[in-house]
């Protein structure tokens, strides 16, 4: 028998999180990218990052027939938040009169690999990259490497530099309450044995 779910956050109902998804504001348009196996994930925080951004956009997918419109925003640079030998700091867009269109693939780096593969328009954007060691609060999943964040993580570190002084630090709140829910769940003992120190 399966629990009853909140249809706007999808956790379960004794569990939503929308009291803590804020309503925030941003010059950046966000549009993710959802590879389709990350929707019914327990921990999917783009999901968390597209509710509390009002000019956030999420589309879920391997291959987008529609990407030559959604790339085309009027007003808006498209870049990908991707790394990659040719991706421009972040910094490099701070003080742009043109604001970003962040596109932001959301899956594990196999999946994400794959669907710039598959979406060569995907692959051709110009891609931006966050500084390198950045701390993931994600504390239920082993980071491939340094500077690996979650893709609300991303998001929020993106926003702020982008965006100074503004500050997105309330996107993270539910994602705070997911993970505490998460070890909560799975009790202390069994969260140390695999995901603590070791």
């Amino acid at each position: 028998m399966s629990r009853i779910q909140c249809p706007r956050c999808l956790r379960p109902q004794s569990h939503c999180l929308c009291p803590l998804i804020p309503s925030l504001d941003s010059r950046t348009r966000v549009l993710l990218l959802q590879h389709s196996s990350e929707v019914n994930h327990a921990l999917n925080t783009a999901r968390l990052a597209a509710l509390g951004l009002n000019n956030a956009e999420l589309i879920v997918g391997e291959v987008f027939e529609d990407l030559p419109t959604l790339l085309k925003q009027p007003g808006y640079q498209a870049r990908l938040l991707f790394p990659g030998d040719d991706a421009q700091p972040m910094q490099a867009y701070a003080a742009t009169d043109e604001p970003l269109l962040l596109v932001v693939p959301d899956g594990t780096w196999r999946k994400a690999r794959k669907m710039l593969h598959l979406n060569p328009l995907l692959a051709a954007l110009p891609r931006v990259t966050l500084a390198e060691g950045g701390v993931s609060r994600y504390r239920l999943r082993k980071a491939p490497g340094p500077g690996a964040l979650s893709t609300v993580e991303a998001i929020v570190q993106a926003l702020e530099i982008l965006e100074a002084p503004t500050s997105f630090a309330p996107l993270l709140k539910p994602f705070e309450a997911l993970i505490e829910g998460q070890i909560a769940a799975m009790g202390e003992e069994v969260f140390q044995r695999n995901h603590g120190p070791k």
